[in-house]
Formats: C-alpha cells, sequence, structure tokens
C-alpha cells in the first residue's frame, strides 16, 4: 500500500447512498438534527446515528448541542468543496439518481420550499405562465 493520505476511507465514507444523502442536505449551511437528517436519508434514527457516528469519525462533519439537541455540521469549507467536486463528477459522467419526492401525497402536490412553490400544481402554474407568454 502506498504512503499519503487515505482517500479510500473518505470514499467509502461518501460512497454510502444514506451518508451521501445526509452530507447534501447539509451543503446548505444549515446545521441539522439526527432526526432531520435520517428522514433526509430516509433511514431510521438509529441507523442515521449510526451513520453520523462514522461520518464524526472520519472528521467530515462536526456536532454542536443546543439543550437537548445536538446539531451536525459539515466540518468545513473542505468538505463542502469535495462534495461539490464529487457531485460535479457525478453529475459530468453517471445517470442520475431518481428521488421520487415526498412520501405525503399532498406534499407532492402543492408546497413550498425554503424561497418558491414545488410539487405537481407549482409545475402546472408555471405551463400556465409560460403558456400565455406571462413568463418566458
Amino acid at each position: 500500500m502506498r504512503e499519503g493520505p487515505d482517500i479510500a476511507r473518505i470514499a467509502s465514507l461518501v460512497g454510502d447512498p444514506a451518508r451521501a444523502n445526509m452530507l447534501n442536505a447539509l451543503m446548505g449551511g444549515t446545521a441539522l438534527t439526527a432526526s432531520e437528517l435520517a428522514l433526509e436519508a430516509g433511514v431510521s434514527l438509529p441507523t442515521a446515528s449510526s451513520h453520523l457516528g462514522k461520518l464524526m469519525e472520519g472528521g467530515l462533519l462536526t456536532v454542536a448541542s443546543q439543550g437537548r439537541h445536538r446539531y451536525y455540521g459539515l466540518a468545513g469549507p473542505q468538505v463542502a468543496g469535495m462534495i461539490e467536486a464529487i457531485t460535479g463528477v457525478a453529475e459530468a459522467v453517471g445517470p442520475k439518481r431518481v428521488r421520487p419526492g415526498p412520501r405525503d401525497a399532498a406534499m407532492r402536490v402543492a408546497r413550498v420550499c425554503y424561497d418558491h412553490l414545488a410539487g405537481e400544481q407549482a409545475v402546472a402554474m408555471l405551463d400556465r405562465l409560460v403558456a400565455k407568454n406571462v413568463l418566458v
């Protein structure tokens, strides 16, 4: 084995789909709880806790306690840069993952995502505005 940084260890941490989803969820810059990250990853809370432990041990996450909650965030700009770089490579060379959207049927129909509308109703509204040349 060659000497130097162990990129295989880091790649194995990032390569797990649940952990990759957790890391992507943290790219917005907001620290999240284990429960929130479990939802993002589509795993149970105990499974999420195990994954978070591995990411912490690997130096990819930090944690801050506030009251009874623990908030996880990326360990720094190098980690964010690595995720951006991997995302760029994945977009360039591979097929995209298909995420079916929210499990809740009502959330698939209409919802607000941060600063915009989303869901089937939002898509239909956009299509109508484009058809009427309100938006181009």
